[in-house]
């Protein structure tokens, strides 16, 4: 991994605020639903999750699974597997079953609470499950899908949520949902690049130009079939290092001129990024 420290950093004052929270109200919780995304396993876990909810249960909950590389991500997906349970989940297609097995495994995990109540001749109460996650890695969506609801904004952006929801699950359920959170410095260029790369930094800070040129520059060394498919780009016959001449190339293929007849540049920029961001490219695994 390349050491190297990136200048994307993106930590609003709203991410801080909801840690501040989340700590705040950890009393109140029961199991956490850690959502990444299955394309940037590695890169979409929140690093210092574990400080922030402490001993409390846990289950990751991986999304966007259709768009991976499969062999690549169940690999690392079975790291995680060793800590604790993992559940995959198509939301975009998904089916009930999935849905079910989510609920069926937080009803198992936390089920000593309600015996304990039934045995002091209490009833039993709704599971509190906090979703916790990195911007844009589905965590809205997922509510939307467990609660049979769309009362929580979508979108392929970071920064869509803005404040903790509580929305009610069935009769067993409760969930809260936060705003995407990040650390507040990005680690390495590897890390930033493919987090901005998937939407998970807000694309009004970007460079694109350097976002764009990750992507070709990974996508020909791990997936060149795919470059070649999307946009008819030969990288065997490119040289990778005059990202110039790729560019030109990807833009005679997407006809991004100018009236002019000039190249677009930034709109080749864009419709790499958006290309990835809208899952038209798909079958790859970042980390």
């Amino acid at each position: 991994m390349n050491e190297n420290k990136t200048n994307i950093n993106w930590f609003p004052g709203h991410m801080a605020k909801t840690k501040r929270e989340i700590s705040e109200k950890l009393a109140l919780i029961d199991i956490v639903y850690e959502v990444i995304d299955a394309r940037i396993p590695i890169s979409s876990k929140i690093i210092d999750l574990d400080d922030l909810i402490k001993n409390k249960k846990r289950i990751m909950i991986v999304t966007k699974y259709d768009l991976c590389d499969k062999n690549r991500t169940d690999l690392l997906l079975a790291e995680y597997r060793k800590k604790y349970p993992v559940i995959v989940l198509n939301l975009k297609d998904g089916n009930q079953k999935e849905i079910n097995n989510l609920i069926n495994t937080t009803n198992d995990l936390l089920k000593d609470i309600n015996e304990t109540r039934k045995a002091k001749g209490l009833k039993p109460r709704l599971f509190r499950a906090l979703v916790v996650g990195a911007p844009n890695v589905g965590k809205s969506t997922l509510i939307n899908r467990i609660s049979h609801k769309n009362s929580l904004k979508t979108g392929n952006r970071a920064g869509i949520t803005k404040g903790i929801t509580w929305v009610r699950v069935g009769n067993t359920i409760e969930l809260m949902d936060t705003p995407g959170i990040l650390y507040p410095k990005i680690a390495t260029s590897e890390v930033g690049l493919n987090l901005a790369s998937l939407a998970s930094i807000n694309e009004d800070i970007l460079n694109k130009e350097e976002v764009a040129s990750y992507i070709i520059k990974f996508l020909s060394k791990n997936y060149p079939t795919i470059l070649n498919e999307r946009y008819n780009l030969d990288i065997k016959l490119l040289d990778i290092n005059n990202l110039k001449t790729i560019f030109e190339v990807i833009a005679l293929n997407t006809s991004s001129y100018t009236k002019g007849g000039i190249v677009d540049y930034n709109r080749v920029y864009s419709i790499i990024i958006n290309d990835l961001k809208e899952g038209r490219i798909r079958n790859i695994t970042f980390d």
